[in-house]
């Protein structure tokens, strides 16, 4: 048997690991590339026994990856990502003028796109492809060329820039905050209050803000939402007092449509960052986009 060139695993096993560690479940893996979740499994275990270390640890919960797991994706999603935009640039030639951004679901809905008719008025050639989520794994899809993350500026086989920080405080609708005029830092917990379930630990919810402002309590109470944005929402009607974001908010507080609660504020444990692969040539497309994206920054840095 000839042996191979590279002294790789098959490339069948490699997709199905990617594929897998992308979405941290099999299931999900199975339904991507239609195979059965036992197939995924198969592919799995067999690369773990050529690599002679686990990939994968299984928890009750689902599974999450090993430190070899994390060196192994990284260096796939990175390498998938290049022969990805291998293969754009051959179907489409120069003609190609596509770049993809991820960014969450609240930084698109309350930063990002209000800001972008000023991107597609300076550059109508280049085509903005957004993938809004806020799951983070789904930002190493080999599509991505940029990403705004909200974090702590290190991310595995990624050049982050800093673009802001941010400041956080809790926000209420008028209603709500002529009824409770009276409310301070420590009675914030008696009230109502509007929770996100975020999917990335890094944004900071009810519990962190309390502790790090000093306040002891007990179980919150209130209601819970899945998105940033319909808590606001919650919020503007009247229903409760939600953690602020500065920069998402900023539009609103000036319109009227929520008003800060208390003199309680605090700077957000993390900040917004551009992020590119750090051994990946991003396209002319997502060269001008990245340009763009740090002038309205230092915009906001101003303001």
């Amino acid at each position: 048997m000839v042996r191979r060139y590279y002294d790789l695993p098959s490339l069948t096993a490699l997709a199905v690991f990617e594929a897998s560690a992308r979405h941290l479940s099999f299931k999900l893996a199975a339904a991507e590339l239609n195979v059965t979740p036992g197939a995924v499994s198969r592919q799995i275990k067999a690369i773990e026994d050529e690599l002679g270390v686990p990939l994968f640890a299984r928890l009750a919960t689902g599974v999450a990856l090993t430190g070899a797991g994390e060196d192994l994706y990284g260096a796939l999603a990175s390498g998938f990502s290049r022969a990805a935009d291998i293969v754009r640039n051959v179907k489409h030639g120069d003609r190609a003028k596509n770049v993809t951004l991820a960014c969450s679901d609240a930084f698109a809905s309350m930063w990002l796109i209000p800001r972008m008719p000023d991107f597609w008025t300076r550059n109508q050639d280049i085509a903005v492809d957004h993938l809004i989520s806020d799951n983070p794994r789904e930002y190493r899809r080999a599509e991505v060329e940029l990403r705004i993350r909200y974090g702590f500026g290190s991310w595995s086989n990624e050049d982050a820039e800093l673009l802001f920080d941010e400041t956080i405080y809790p926000v209420c609708g008028p209603g709500f905050a002529s009824k409770h005029r009276d409310a301070t830092a420590e009675s914030l917990a008696d009230l109502p209050l509007l929770h996100v379930d975020w999917v990335d630990p890094d944004w900071a919810g009810w519990d962190e803000v309390l502790r790090r402002a000093g306040v002891s309590h007990g179980p919150t109470r209130g209601r819970r939402f899945g998105k940033f944005f319909v808590a606001l929402q919650a919020a503007q009607a009247d229903q409760g007092v939600a953690v602020g974001w500065h920069r998402l908010v900023k539009a609103q507080i000036e319109e009227g449509s929520l008003v800060r609660l208390t003199d309680l504020e605090l700077p957000a444990p993390g900040s917004y960052y551009l992020t590119w692969y750090e051994n990946r040539t991003l396209s002319p497309a997502a060269q001008s986009l990245r340009s763009w994206i740090r002038e309205t920054a230092a915009q906001e840095r101003e303001s």
